[in-house]
Formats: C-alpha cells, structure tokens, sequence
C-alpha cells in the first residue's frame, strides 16, 4: 500500500511558525534612524519577485491573524512529540564529527511520556479507524485463496515498493518506523543557537549551496553565504545570473535561501546571552542579527535573505490551502487519547487552514514546470532529487540539536515542493 500524504502536511505548519512579527530587535532600546537595528529591515518591503503578493501583506495577516493561533496550535500534544532518527551515518563524508557541547545534545522522551494516539501504529488517529484496520485485515486473512509466496517473489515485492514509495518522495523519511528513531518534544528542545559553528557548519552548507542548487556551469562563484571575500561587485554580478534562469531555479535558490534565513532568525532570537552556575537566559541578539542580515555588513545581501524567507513563507501558505480538503473529511480525527483536547485541537487546525485559505494573494504555481512536457519532467526529477540529497546532507550535522530541526524543516520544504508542484506528497504514513 502506498504510503499516504497527511504526516508531510502537518509538519508544514511548523514552518510557518518562523516568521514571527518582524522586529527581530523587539524589546530592544530605540535606535535612531540609520542605525544597524533599523537597517535591518529598511529594504524588506513591497513587492517580491516571481510572486503578485508583497511584504506588507504577509506581514498584516501572519502578525495579527496567524501566528497566534499558530502558537497554540504547536504546543499541543499532537503537534509537540516528533518521532526522528538521530544516530543515522553521514552517507557522504566520513569525518563528521559530534559537537560536544551540552546544548547541541537532545533529550528524547521516554516511552511512557509520550501519549498512547500517537505512539500507535496508526500514526495519531482515531480508535475507531485502528478498528476498522484490524477488522479488515482479518477479513483479508480469512477470505484469501492462497496467500503463499516464494522468497524470491517476496522480494520482488519489497523491491517494487521500495521503488514506488520513493518515485515522488523529496526526503529520506525512514525515520518512523526505524528501530533507532526516537520521539522528541520539540517544545523541551527548542531550536535556538547552540555555538555549533565553524568549519563543519560551513561544509554543510556549502554541500548544500554548491551541490544542490542550480547555478550555471560558467559561474564559478560561489553560492554559499558563509563564504567570505563578497563584494558589491560580485553581489550584483551575482544576482545577475540568478535573475537569467528559468522561474523555477530561481525559486529552488529562493527555498534554500528562505531555509537559511529561517534556521539564521531562530538562533538570532533564542541565543544564550547569559551562562552561569545558577542560571541560564536565552533571548535576542541584535548583534548576531546585523551580521547575518544587515545590508552594509553583508554588502548588500542581508535583505535579500529576508525576502526569501517571505518568498518562502508564501509558498507554505499556498501548499496549505491545498491541503485543506484533505483534513476537512468527517472520518479524519486527531488522535491522542485524549478525547476533549483532539476535537479541540482539530477544529483549531481547521480554523488555521480556512484562515490560511482566506489569504487573498496566493503563490500562483501554474506558472511553474508549464514548458514542454519531457523538459518539465526533467526538471521536476532534479528538483526531487536535489531535495532528497539534501535531506541525506541533514544526517552529516554534527550538532544532534541542529540535526533534528534541519530534518524537520527540510521535511517540510519538501513538502511544499510536494504539494505545490508535484499533485501532492506521499510521504509518510497516514
């Protein structure tokens, strides 16, 4: 059977938890104008490219509308407990090393912790569907002719689904159901700075950049941000042949980009400012963000990172609003064992998704893989296959902490490539 799509989708709300209000510097002493704090987001406003919607806009409606909501949704039991393999090799260089710092470490939750819904086999659904499912089965055992088979056809079989569930995947997603995959409450492990930094974050990224995304085979430079050396010049020669590749390159560069800045955000917000015997104090950077995000310190492309990320936002919004119907289903029901708290818990995510589908200036896909038929399937194909390769590139992490939240965000951008472009993504057990 087919592996079916709902696990995916519901990863996507995390993402759009990442772009909260956008005064990354909020609690901060007014600056006056021109300053560094002030700079940050002077050029992230009006229109963004390839796309109808503006910044204005996302900003309006993500501020007052659905990031609230959003807050209470995540921290539902429902949406906490996340099931993920950390102790998978890196499949592509040996020498990845362990961050020994006691903040990359991540504690799983034990078994008794962790609700009974959604450590059953059903993944998180109702009593009455498990069964159902059982009730089946046993129809299927009792009215079979003969259900005998050889090793070899056995074999053949697992060979043939192994093909199937990976065609249309865009991540390595055997996480649930590996014996060495754990359930993490991602609210006890929060995605914030940890000091993993250095030359093995910088190779990370740069398999990521320089392996994955598209670029011409002209262009030698490259693509990673952390590499130094980037002047005016090169920035806007840069962005010069960006801006002469097809739409979708350009939007695959975009996703990396908006990943990058989401990942850069959350570490700038949640940094550990102070460490002592007694106590610890996690909150806003400003200084961390200026470097990663301010148009003179990075020569100009600090804004452009933050666009990406609304780029990337957009995107999110409109593989939700696809998704709706999907959850809209009478027999569909959240399930945790707590009957109360799941018919609560669904209707609010119902609320999120009609509000989402209600936005008024949706990323319009059809513009997307709309050439000749053979070039468009080529260049789906690359695309899921860049996203799987770079979903691999997440198990070469050295920082477990940073592991879990790259699998998880890569998960969800695959998602959306999934969703939006693709009719659908079915990864992931329903």
């Amino acid at each position: 059977m087919r592996r079916r799509r709902s696990r995916w989708a519901l990863l996507l709300l995390g993402l759009l938890a990442g772009l909260g209000p956008p005064a990354a510097g909020a609690g901060q002493p007014a600056t006056p104008p021109g300053s560094a704090e002030q700079r940050c987001f002077c050029r992230v406003t009006g229109h963004l490219d390839d796309c109808t919607c503006d910044v204005e806009t996302i900003d309006a409606f993500n501020n007052k509308k659905l990031f609230p909501r959003l807050q209470t949704l995540l921290e539902s039991d429902y949406f906490r407990y996340y099931q993920v393999n950390l102790n998978k090799p890196c499949p592509f260089w040996n020498e990845s090393s362990h961050c020994g710092m006691r903040d990359c470490a991540v504690k799983p939750c034990p078994t008794n912790e962790v609700p009974d819904g959604i450590r059953s086999a059903s993944y998180k659904y109702s009593e009455e569907a498990n069964s159902l499912s059982q009730d089946c089965e046993e129809a299927e055992r009792l009215g079979a002719v003969n259900g005998s088979l050889s090793e070899e056809t056995i074999q053949a079989v697992r060979q043939w689904t192994q093909h199937d569930d990976s065609s249309d995947n865009f991540c390595e997603a055997d996480d649930v159901g590996s014996p060495d995959a754990e359930y993490v409450d991602l609210l006890l492990n929060p995605e914030r700075y940890t000091g993993y930094k250095g030359p093995d974050a910088w190779k990370i990224w740069n398999a990521i950049y320089e392996e994955n995304c598209f670029k011409p085979q002209t262009i030698k430079r490259p693509l990673n941000p952390l590499t130094s050396g980037r002047g005016n010049n090169e920035e806007n020669t840069f962005y010069s042949w960006l801006e002469g590749l097809c739409v979708e390159k350009r939007a695959f560069y975009r996703l990396i980009s908006g990943l990058h800045a989401s990942i850069n955000v959350h570490l700038s917000a949640r940094y550990l400012l102070q460490d002592t015997w007694s106590t610890k104090q996690w909150g806003h950077n400003v200084t961390e963000f200026q470097q990663r995000f301010d148009e003179i310190l990075t020569q100009g492309e600090g804004p452009r990172r933050l666009k990406n990320l609304y780029f990337l936002y957009l995107i999110e919004l409109r593989a939700m609003s696809k998704v709706l119907p999907f959850f809209e289903r009478p027999d569909f029901q959240l399930f945790t064992a707590n009957k109360n708290r799941d018919s609560e818990i669904k209707s609010l995510l119902l609320e999120i998704l009609h509000l989402v589908k209600s936005f008024p200036l949706h990323f319009d896909e059809n513009s997307f893989f709309a050439g000749k038929k053979k070039t468009a399937a080529k260049l789906k194909e690359e695309f899921r296959l860049h996203f799987r390769n770079i979903s691999q590139i997440m198990d070469c992490v050295g920082c477990f902490k940073c592991r879990l939240w790259g699998k998880l965000q890569v998960s969800k951008c695959s998602g959306i490539l999934g969703f939006n472009w693709m009719g659908g993504c079915s990864v992931g057990p329903m």
